[in-house]
């Protein structure tokens, strides 16, 4: 019986023996499911922050690409050279690429596995590359390729980005933020799109209104007042000191007085003249200061005379006027001031003034609220000219300017001030 037993005991081991292999298979089973599980973890992990690699590697080009785009139509608004421009968009794009944070951009960029495509068009929309002038401008970023932190366990050797943006003028303006404080009247029923009136690049004399005229008219202008009242307030606005903003369809409130010193000490600092308080540390030049000699006299019926020829829109191409200007702002040669950009004091566009054109009619002199129209560009031919109780500011009118303010709806809508701005590019989704 105790062999019996013994053999019972054998058999009962073995049958545990044998009941536990289910048990070994299962845990291998699960080690498996947790090891499978766990890569599927580490996949999802590294794909989650190559993701965002990429993300923040599209937002780092993209900000750059649109800080590129909008330096080249900068430069070509001021300069109508596509040579500049170019120049400019390349090297904004480099300076944002070698800034702090975008070590792989500039790796990129510098090592010339990126390429940048700079192209222009004179519409928008639709953007059709090959104008040349412009306005319009797009910088395009191809080949931002950077190795991924994690993913490479998935299979991905490289990761990528692209981006594009488009930039150029905007629609006129409806606000306008640096303005002269002087008002030219205007046509309230010629409207915008017929130039208020005005003739396009044809000579204007704009005089403030002699000391008991009670005409204020086309060819009068009217100080206004921006900001507050009094000769040291027009002085500096006429500088350029004023940043406010003013909208169209809304009110200016004119000034007593021509203030004959003032406007002539703020006004010629654009020619880099200074007289009194005037600094130009305070109150930069233009880029382009040259004017005609002899200088242009205005009689008493406000013609404008060069000598004995009289000046007028079909023959003011005689004399240095818009066009010339906007050709020597596309050549540093002619600079007479460095600008900024190049360490110098010049400023570009200051000799052209963005003005509200007021609904004149009915008005006299006198403080008088006059309805604003909208905004006109004029271009200052000459230092402001003296004579008497009068100062005779001779500008040109023109139909576009770039000045600070907030843009209609469309492109194109009107002539006017106008600002820079990104547009959506049309024909890719990166902008």
């Amino acid at each position: 019986m105790a062999q019996h037993a013994a053999h019972d005991g054998r058999r009962g081991r073995r049958g545990q023996r044998k009941r536990a292999r289910p048990a070994r298979r299962q845990r291998g089973a699960a080690l498996l499911v947790i090891v499978v599980g766990l890569f599927a973890l580490v996949l999802m992990a590294a794909l989650a922050l190559d993701v965002g690699h990429m993300v923040l590697n599209k937002a780092r080009l993209q900000n750059t690409v649109d800080a590129a785009a909008l330096s080249a139509a900068k430069t070509l608004d001021q300069t109508s050279s596509t040579s500049l421009a170019t120049t400019a968009a390349l090297q904004a794009l480099g300076l944002n690429a070698d800034a702090a944070g975008n070590g792989e951009l500039a790796a990129s960029y510098n090592g010339g596995a990126m390429q940048v495509t700079v192209q222009y068009s004179s519409t928008l929309p639709p953007f059709t590359p090959g104008s040349a002038s412009g306005p319009y401008v797009r910088v395009v970023a191809t080949g931002f390729d950077f190795p991924p932190w994690l993913a490479q366990v998935a299979g991905f050797s490289h990761l990528g980005v692209t981006a594009s943006a488009v930039a150029g003028p905007s629609p006129t303006i409806n606000t306008a933020c640096n303005i002269a404080p002087v008002m030219v009247c205007g046509n309230p029923t010629a409207g915008a799109n017929n130039l208020w009136g005005y003739t396009l690049n044809a000579p204007q004399v704009l005089k403030s209104a002699s000391p008991g005229d009670g005409q204020v008219g086309p060819g009068n202008f009217q100080l206004i007042q921006l900001g507050g009242t009094g000769a040291d307030l027009v002085r500096q606005n006429l500088a350029g000191n004023y940043q406010s903003c003013l909208a169209s369809s809304s009110t200016v409130q004119t000034q007593t007085g021509n203030e004959t010193g003032p406007v002539a000490q703020g006004l010629n600092t654009r020619f880099g003249i200074y007289t009194g308080s005037m600094t130009m540390a305070q109150y930069p030049p233009d880029v382009i200061t040259t004017y005609d000699s002899p200088t242009l006299t205005v009689d008493s019926n406000d013609n404008i005379w060069q000598g004995s020829t009289e000046i007028t829109s079909s023959n003011i191409g005689t004399i240095y006027d818009y066009q010339d200007y906007e050709t020597d702002e596309g050549n540093p040669a002619a600079y007479n001031y460095q600008p900024i950009s190049a360490g110098g004091p010049g400023v570009f566009n200051r000799r052209v003034l963005s003005v509200p054109v007021g609904d004149c009619t009915g008005t006299a002199t006198g403080t008088t609220a006059v309805p604003v129209l909208g905004f006109a560009c004029f271009y200052i031919l000459q230092p402001v000219t003296q004579q008497g109780t009068t100062d005779y500011i001779i500008g040109q009118f023109v139909g576009q300017c770039d000045v600070n303010g907030e843009p209609g709806p469309l492109p194109g809508d009107g002539p006017g001030p106008y600002i820079i701005e990104l547009y959506h590019d049309p024909g890719s989704g990166d902008s």
